[in-house]
């Protein structure tokens, strides 16, 4: 039975689950908050995979351990009840003592799902679920897609002009380089969103026009798995996305391409590769794709209705004529103001 003052715990264990965001992978972001009477007592979340739960860190954070039979602790998601590369959180919340679990939501991986609430009931702890629940499935949205639709989480992300195109036309002779919509202070954003998530995927044209690298460069964090597609692999071995800073796999037709510096996956030569794109993804456990271009490649995601979130900047400066942008019936939900640009979000879930 939900009671006064869950609401509370639960956003507090959310607000401690976030700051593992982009270091927990495959694992989901978690966090806990043990509480005696209306006070934290201990406190804890999930760091990254292989390490303790956040469970763990909540229940040994508490100094007074005599506290915990009248203490309830409060965590984001389902404790898991089987072994993995850690002992399981139901374990040790029953011999710890605790006799109440505030649960956000409910864990969809087929190893956990109802089984770390039936451990504990089993055990006659009482145990209360959906505080928050919406949000709690939020925070783990790339963690949920994963295991409930069997792809990753998609993200696409672009910029234009004032006018409505991605890219100045390009001739033969042109510079290999970005024709830069925004400033330097969403560069900065860009390469953040870039740490947070498993992989990032950009169309030969991009590769050959732009000769981006596709790291993170102004932020700290982890490099994301580079996912190049070309039906045809004519693409340059000296792109910077071979240049061996990121693991790097290229989706091709061509059986007979080769590049230092990255791993091959053969596609079927079809015009619907986006589907199979994504269930190679899901095999490799990639659970969320940040998905940057070009226009053809985001195209066909929206066509497959295969994304989740859309991040499109709008710039001050008019190219007059280009490639237009992939999805201009877009309807923005938030809007954030740059000095050199407008960024807008919507989802598709």
């Amino acid at each position: 039975m939900t009671q006064a003052g869950d609401q509370i715990w639960i956003r507090r264990a959310l607000q401690l689950a976030a700051m593992a965001e982009g270091s927990t992978t495959p694992n989901p972001m978690v966090g806990a908050v043990v509480v005696h009477n209306g006070i934290i007592i201990g406190e804890g979340y999930h760091l990254r995979a292989g390490t303790p739960h956040a469970e763990v860190h909540a229940i040994n954070s508490v100094k007074d351990h005599s506290l915990l039979p009248d203490s309830t602790i409060y965590v984001s998601l389902e404790p898991c009840s089987h072994h993995g590369r850690t002992p399981p959180c139901t374990d040790l919340i029953i011999s710890s003592g605790i006799r109440r679990v505030v649960i956000g939501t409910t864990d969809s991986n087929p190893e956990v799902s109802g089984k770390g609430i039936a451990r504990l009931k089993q055990a006659g702890i009482e145990v209360t679920t959906g505080v928050m629940e919406e949000e709690c499935r939020l925070l783990n949205r790339r963690f949920f897609t994963l295991h409930e639709k069997k792809r990753p989480y998609v993200i696409l992300k672009w910029a234009r002009s004032a006018d409505g195109f991605i890219d100045l036309l390009r001739k033969p002779g042109d510079a290999i380089e970005p024709n830069w919509i925004t400033g330097h202070a969403e560069r900065v954003l860009v390469h953040r969103w870039r740490a947070t998530e498993d992989a990032i995927l950009a169309g030969g044209g991009t590769i050959r026009a732009d000769n981006p690298s596709l790291t993170v460069r102004y932020w700290s964090g982890k490099n994301p798995v580079r996912i190049i597609i070309s039906r045809s692999a004519s693409l340059n071995p000296q792109s910077a996305v071979f240049n061996g800073e990121a693991e790097t796999i290229l989706l091709t037709c061509n059986e007979e391409a080769h590049f230092n510096g990255a791993g091959t996956i053969i596609l079927s030569p079809t015009e619907h590769y986006i589907e199979e794109v994504l269930n190679h993804l899901y095999k490799m456990g990639v659970q969320s794709l940040f998905v940057e271009g070009g226009a053809i490649i985001i195209r066909g995601f929206l066509e497959a209705g295969l994304w989740d979130e859309a991040r499109r900047f709008t710039g001050t400066a008019r190219f007059g004529a280009g490639v237009p942008d992939p999805f201009p019936e877009f309807t923005p939900e938030k809007t954030v103001k740059f000095d050199k640009s407008i960024l807008e979000f919507t989802h598709h879930f």
